[in-house]
């Protein structure tokens, strides 16, 4: 897919598909690119996330050729060591300020999570403006899903500090310090911020993506 970037009527925000992580509950390996029908469960993930934002980017570790069918950059993590999401969020920031200089937020996706909503960003940027909040986040069940978030990248030097020199690392410890908005989201028939950490979980995928093609109203693919 392409990623050039897009009509100035998509919000000015770079998506971070964040994929940094070790999967250890599934023995390892890149969960994202574990099969969910007859496709990957990133395919899905870039899906329904290229259309909200005007340029998109995987921050993922490692050997960045096994990510090549997915067409689109491969940023790895400014800092060695696996330190988390709060670093793939600061990757997203730094990339969007050398990248995507019209971009003043970032928008976070976890790579596990295949049927995010497909009015996500509108709905975080919306919030952020009516409420006047610095960050927003998606919640469901009643309870906030932190790193599905909407970040602006003029906190990237306060967020480093954070990371490299306090040494927080969970983002909401970072979150607390800041006025954020939670956006809650309908849960039927699926839960939308629904993530694969175990094979159960991907069996349980597996049958919640016939319920959320016909929510979608389209055809298996």
């Amino acid at each position: 897919m392409s990623n050039n970037t897009k009509s100035d009527n998509i919000p000015a925000v770079a998506g971070v598909i964040l994929a940094g992580g070790r999967a250890r509950r599934m023995g390892g390996g890149d969960k994202c690119l574990l099969a969910l029908g007859q496709r990957s469960v990133l395919d899905f993930v870039i899906e329904r996330a290229a259309p909200q934002v005007r340029r998109l980017i995987l921050n993922a570790n490692g050997d960045a050729d096994r990510f090549a069918a997915c067409g689109l950059p491969v940023v790895p993590d400014l800092a060695p060591g696996h330190l988390g999401p709060l670093m793939g969020v600061l990757t997203g920031m730094e990339w969007a300020l050398e990248n995507a200089p019209d971009c003043q937020w970032i928008a976070t996706f976890p790579a596990d999570t295949p049927f995010i909503p497909k009015d996500l960003v509108a709905r975080l940027m919306l919030a952020v403006a009516v409420e006047q909040s610095e960050l927003a986040c998606a919640g469901s069940h009643n309870r906030p899903h932190p790193v599905v978030g909407l970040w602006p990248v003029a906190l990237r030097k306060e967020l480093e500090t954070t990371l490299m020199t306090e040494g927080i690392r969970k983002i909401d410890q970072w979150t607390a310090r800041h006025k954020t908005s939670v956006v809650p989201f309908t849960a039927s028939p699926v839960d939308p911020f629904f993530n694969i950490n175990t094979e159960e979980d991907l069996k349980t995928a597996q049958n919640l993506l016939a319920m959320q093609v016909l929510a979608d109203g389209g055809a298996p693919r």
